[in-house]
């Protein structure tokens, strides 16, 4: 479970920006994940809810959760796909030879303040 290594490396981030800038309370992050990212979002979840707690910081904040759509883009035709409903292979052209574009991230995407 890499849940918990992600919500510990966002407190360390939102501590650092906090300090940064001044901030006593933050009232919410929100998270952009990838779709094929192989982070779970219930776990992610339960992670923040427990680990929160330790931090007056961050204690009352929401974590919201948008999950960014995986798109595979295909070097023998040009083409961009939906990776989850077509996988590796293009559906225009059948070429192995795609890579994916978006939906592996992990990033925060907003920071809200009190």
């Amino acid at each position: 479970m890499h849940e918990l290594g992600i919500i510990v490396h966002i407190t360390k981030t939102l501590r650092s920006v906090a300090e940064e800038n001044n901030l006593s309370e933050i009232a919410s992050v929100t998270l952009e994940i990838g779709e094929v990212s192989g982070v779970v979002h219930d776990y992610l979840t339960d992670c923040w809810q427990y680990y929160r707690k330790k931090f007056p910081l961050i204690e009352n904040a929401e974590m919201k959760i948008e999950t960014l759509p995986a798109v595979t883009y295909c070097e023998a035709c040009g083409k961009t796909y939906p990776t989850v409903e077509y996988g590796r292979q293009c559906p225009w052209c059948k070429s192995p030879e795609t890579y994916l574009v978006c939906g592996n991230e992990c990033n925060i995407r907003e920071i809200e303040a009190q």
